[in-house]
């Protein structure tokens, strides 16, 4: 079917109701969508400017507690509002973003009005580091942008004060990050102090607009040098200060959630966030150890079939000590994964229906953040096409980074994974604008894995070592499942969760801990990966099933991708949809 068809897919989903469809229930729904992602900008101009979306360039976000509180309050307003509207009376296509608005607005709010508000980082974002990637990638069209961005700029000590003063009330009520996730982290701050405001993340943007413009250089570089000299410098050493002296005495021995008061419930809430599925850690740990043992077994079948003389460990000591598997400098590394995107790219038409029309790049971490950041991410593109999605790669320790992990690592985060599930979503003009943005993990993450198995099919793995990569990666989110809910729910150690994964993946002891680091400081997100790929192929194996000849691949990943992200039991009712008009 078609892309195109997907809304009509979605309105026979709904059974008619027995009550008119009122034209006035959906504007009534319209106006309070419009409102929720207006209220949503307003409360983190630092999102909008991620996003792409013009007119907060000048802001920056209030992460003080009376504006949390009104956020929690706003929450629960709009959700009031929301259940008033009879959803009978809505038409089909919106009692799906009602349902959706609703999910939001519940889980959202959960996290909001606990204590995890007072967690203002993990090892893999926090509140600076993301401020710093939003700086990166602003763009300047015109003199009232960089007087904006100065603006922004200039109010980054406020914002830090109020940071630190979250970190702090978590300080008082022991919600703080484990002590043996925090060594090294520092080095993320001091990281984007820069001896020279030319030097600056933050002077990137001027340096960017002022290469071709002297009037431009002439008028604005002395103001943006003063600011990062006079205010972004002396808040970032506040921070770093704060943190060495302060925080990481008062960090927590234990690693897991539910060793917190009321870390139990809170973690409870976050498998079901994550899942979007209505499961407990038990469910997921016992999931995890099933997928272990499966895919262990197709990892012999390649050990078997490449020859090779020992036993399981022998070939992982094999895989993370001989240099052949690792780049020989950075220039090679981001070579090797161009070089896979591109033939990525030239295989895509033959399994898409339809693909999107803004483009990405490849791009190194930000070396102030590589050592505590995971080995790949993808950075979304403008939702207005105005800048490219990007695939950064992590050079960091390349003795750590396997080349027979990179193809895998692509798909993912690249193609057919994160830009086009991303830049589709974002295309899809008939949506609501909150459903345009909002991120799904399961939605997500299970279609970045399951591109990674798509690989397969479209004949990307090269070698058997390459076959094995996909099967590590695979591994690893099956482990994932394994040692989050072991940590938070089960009581496991730091060092428990590492040998676990040590014994079970090929990946290096350097991934492992930034791995083991990143589940403990952000519980139950590692959760999202396996549940989402399993679910989107039991829904393309129920398809080949039922329509026999009639399935088309091309147009089911064109349906589950313009569909936008939705929790799992939503794309469950939409594939079914699918299949059932197909008959």
């Amino acid at each position: 079917m078609p892309k195109y068809c997907v809304i009509s897919v979605l309105i026979a989903l709904v059974p008619m109701a027995p009550h008119a469809w009122s034209a006035e229930a959906d504007a009534e729904l319209q106006t309070l969508m419009e409102e929720f992602w207006q209220a949503e900008l307003e409360a983190s101009p630092l999102m909008a400017t991620a996003l792409g979306v013009a007119g907060f360039d000048h802001r920056l976000d209030a992460v003080n507690e009376p504006a949390l509180a009104a956020r929690v309050d706003h929450y629960d307003r709009t959700l009031g509002r929301l259940k008033a509207i009879d959803s009978e009376r809505l038409s089909a296509t919106n009692k799906i973003n009602q349902g959706v608005l609703e999910w939001i607005l519940t889980h959202e709010r959960t996290t909001l009005a606990s204590s995890w508000r007072y967690i203002r980082f993990t090892t893999f974002d926090g509140w600076h580091s993301g401020f710093a990637q939003v700086a990166a990638l602003t763009q300047f069209r015109n003199d009232d942008s960089s007087r904006n961005y100065l603006t922004r700029l200039a109010q980054f000590g406020r914002y830090a004060n109020e940071n630190i003063t979250l970190l702090r009330r978590g300080m008082a009520l022991g919600y703080v990050q484990p002590c043996a996730a925090l060594d090294g982290y520092a080095d993320s701050i001091s990281g984007y102090i820069a001896d020279e405001p030319e030097q600056s993340v933050f002077f990137e943007p001027f340096a960017k607009a002022a290469a071709g413009n002297a009037t431009f250089r002439a008028e604005r570089v002395h103001e943006v040098k003063r600011v990062i000299t006079s205010v972004v410098n002396p808040a970032l050493a506040r921070y770093r200060e704060f943190f060495v002296t302060e925080y990481q005495a008062a960090c927590r021995t234990s690693a897991g959630l539910s060793q917190l008061a009321g870390g139990q419930e809170l973690y409870d809430h976050f498998v079901r966030f994550f899942t979007t599925l209505d499961t407990n850690a038990s469910s997921v740990h016992a999931l995890g150890l099933a997928e272990v043992k499966r895919i262990r077994a197709e990892m012999q079948t390649i050990i078997d079939e490449l020859d090779f003389e020992g036993g399981f460990d022998d070939f992982m000591t094999h895989l993370r000590t001989d240099s052949k598997f690792y780049p020989r400098n950075a220039e090679a590394y981001l070579a090797q994964a161009a070089a896979i995107a591109k033939r990525i790219d030239g295989k895509l038409p033959e399994y898409f229906a339809y693909l999107p029309r803004n483009p990405y790049g490849i791009k190194a971490v930000p070396a102030a953040v590589a050592p505590k950041t995971t080995t790949a991410y993808y950075q979304r593109g403008a939702a207005d096409g105005s800048r490219a999605g990007q695939y950064f790669l992590n050079l960091y320790d390349l003795k750590s980074r396997p080349l027979y992990e990179l193809t895998a690592l692509t798909l993912h985060e690249a193609v057919p994974g994160h830009h086009l599930q991303i830049s589709i979503q974002q295309e899809l003009q008939e949506l609501p604008e909150f459903r345009r943005h909002y991120y799904f993990h399961a939605y997500g993450e299970g279609w970045g894995l399951y591109a990674e198995h798509l690989g397969e099919e479209m004949g990307m793995y090269q070698t058997p070592y390459d076959r094995f990569g996909r099967l590590v990666y695979e591994m690893w989110r099956a482990c994932r499942l394994v040692v989050d809910t072991g940590i938070h729910a089960k009581g496991w150690s730091r060092d428990q969760a590492i040998d676990y994964m040590a014994a079970n993946t090929a990946l290096s002891i350097h991934n492992i801990t930034a791995e083991v680091d990143r589940y403990m400081t952000w519980p139950g997100q590692a959760l999202a990966y396996k549940h989402g790929e399993l679910k989107i192929k039991a829904l393309r194996t129920a398809a080949e099933q039922a329509l026999g000849e009639r399935f088309s691949l091309r147009d089911f990943h064109a349906l589950v991708l313009t569909t936008g992200a939705v929790p799992l039991s939503v794309l469950d009712a939409a594939v079914r949809g699918w299949i059932e008009a197909a008959d």
